[in-house]
C-alpha cells in the first residue's frame, strides 16, 4: 500500500499538534507550579497565563531548538514526513502518559531520543559532536537549578538580609536578563534573532567601545532600574505583596521560556518537510506549534500543575521563588545554544534544592527516585521503538 505525499503531510501536521498539546500540558505546566504550591495563584489562573505566555515564547523563540531537532541529530539523510510522525508519535506517547501518570515526563529526553531513533532507522548517521554537547548540558541542569534555587532561598531566609532589599535585587538581576532575550521578532544583522537591548542600539545607531554597545548596556540598566522599583514599591507596601508579584512575573517570564525551548520539541521533526518540501517561512510551522501549546496548557494542564506542586515539595513563597529564578536562566541558556531541554528537569530540580533550603522533609524522596528512573528508561526506550517503529510504518505503508 502507497500512502500519498499529502495525507503523510496531513497526518504529520496532526500529530506534531498533538505533540504540541502534550508539551503544554506537560512541560510547560512547572514554571507556575510554585506559585501555585506557595498559594500565589489558582490551578486555574495558571493554566491560562501558562497558555498565554507559552504560546508568545514559541512563536518568538522557538527557530533554535527546532533547527536542532529538525536538522542537527542526525547527518546523511533528511527527515521524511513519516519519519516525522514516527518519532513524534513516540514523543507525544510518552508525554501523554507523563500527565495522565501524574510523573512527568521529560519531552526533549523523549523527542531526542525519538528522532535520533527514526534518523538511524532511515539511514542515517549519528552526530556524536551533537549528542555529547546535548547530554553534557543536561547533566549540568541539576547540580546548576538545584545549587542556584538552593543558594538563592538560603539568602532569601536570612534574617540579616531585609526583603525589602533581598525580593527587589532578584527582580532587578531578572529584569535585566529580558533585556537581553533573544526575540525572533527583533532583527539582528548577524543571526536570525536580536534582543530589546541589541534593536535599539541599532536603531539608535550607537558605536561599540571595546566591543560594547553603550546603548544596549544603558537599556539593559534601565531594565534592571525599572524592575528593582517596581517590586522595591510592592514590598514597602506589604512584603508579602512584594513577594507574590515577583513569583507570579517570574511564573510568567519562566513559561514564556518554557513555550521557546519546548515548541521545538513538537516543530523540529517538521523542519525538513515545510522548510524545504513545501518551502513555508518558520512562521508558519511555530505558530502550529503554539496553537497546540496553547490548547494543552488550557486543558490538560491543571492536574500535572497539581501533581508537581503539591508532591515534589511544600515550598513557600521564599523557596518557589528561589526555584524559579534558575529556571528562567537556565532555560535561556539553552535557547542561546539551540539545546533541547526537559523543563520539568530544571524546574523539579530548582523545587528540590529550594526545599533542602529548609531541610529534607519538604522532599519526597520516593517521587524524586521515581522520576529519576522515568528520565532514563524513555530516552533508552524512545531511541529503541523510534527505530523499530518506523521500520514497521514503512514496511506496512510500502514506503522506502
Amino acid at each position: 500500500m502507497v500512502v500519498s505525499f499529502w495525507i503523510l503531510v496531513a497526518f504529520a501536521t496532526i500529530t506534531c499538534l498533538f505533540t504540541a498539546w502534550t508539551l503544554g500540558a506537560n512541560s510547560n505546566s512547572p514554571p507556575f507550579a510554585p506559585a501555585i504550591g506557595a498559594n500565589a495563584i489558582s490551578t486555574m489562573r495558571a493554566a491560562l497565563l501558562i497558555g498565554f505566555f507559552a504560546a508568545a515564547g514559541a512563536l518568538t523563540q522557538g527557530g533554535a531548538i527546532s533547527e536542532t531537532i529538525g536538522a542537527n541529530l542526525i547527518d546523511g539523510v533528511a527527515i521524511t514526513p513519516l519519519a516525522a510522525t514516527t518519532g513524534l508519535l513516540v514523543a507525544a506517547s510518552f508525554m501523554a502518559f507523563g500527565v495522565y501518570s501524574g510523573y512527568p515526563v521529560p519531552a526533549a529526553f523523549a523527542t531526542t531520543g525519538a528522532m535520533v531513533g527514526v534518523g538511524l532507522s532511515l539511514g542515517g548517521d549519528p552526530v556524536f559532536g551533537t549528542y555529547q554537547q546535548i547530554v553534557t548540558f543536561w547533566l549540568l541542569v541539576p547540580p546548576m537549578s538545584g545549587g542556584l534555587a538552593f543558594l538563592t532561598a538560603t539568602i532569601l531566609r536570612r534574617d540579616d538580609v531585609p526583603d525589602t532589599v533581598s525580593i527587589p535585587l532578584l527582580a532587578a538581576a531578572v529584569a535585566g536578563i529580558l533585556a537581553n532575550v533573544r526575540l525572533g521578532v527583533i532583527p539582528h544583522p548577524d543571526r536570525p534573532q536580536g534582543s530589546v537591548a541589541e534593536g535599539v542600539a541599532l536603531v539608535v545607531g550607537a558605536p561599540t567601545v571595546a566591543g560594547i554597545n553603550i546603548v544596549a548596556v544603558l537599556v539593559t540598566v534601565a531594565f534592571t532600574i525599572f524592575g528593582f522599583r517596581w517590586i522595591r514599591k510592592r514590598t514597602k507596601e506589604s512584603v508579602d505583596k512584594g513577594i507574590k508579584t515577583l513569583l507570579l512575573a517570574l511564573g510568567s517570564v519562566v513559561a514564556f521560556s518554557s513555550g521557546g525551548s519546548q515548541v521545538g520539541l513538537a516543530t523540529g521533526p517538521l523542519e525538513n518537510l515545510y522548510g524545504v518540501e513545501l518551502g513555508l517561512p518558520g512562521i508558519v510551522l511555530l505558530g502550529i506549534g503554539a496553537a497546540g501549546i496553547l490548547a494543552g496548557a488550557w486543558t490538560a494542564a491543571p492536574r500535572l500543575l497539581q501533581a508537581t506542586s503539591r508532591e515534589y515539595a511544600q515550598l513557600g513563597l521564599r523557596r518557589s521563588i528561589a526555584a524559579l529564578i534558575p529556571g528562567f536562566i537556565i532555560a535561556q541558556i539553552a535557547i542561546t545554544l539551540g539545546i533541547p531541554i526537559s523543563f520539568n528537569n530544571i524546574i523539579i530540580s530548582g523545587v528540590i534544592g529550594g526545599g533542602l533550603a529548609a531541610g529534607s522533609a519538604g522532599v519526597s524522596r520516593r517521587k524524586i527516585g521515581v522520576t529519576l528512573l522515568f528520565w532514563v528508561i524513555t530516552l533508552a526506550t524512545s531511541i529503541g521503538i523510534g527505530f523499530g517503529l518506523y521500520q514497521v510504518f514503512s514496511t506496512l505503508l510500502g514506503i522506502e
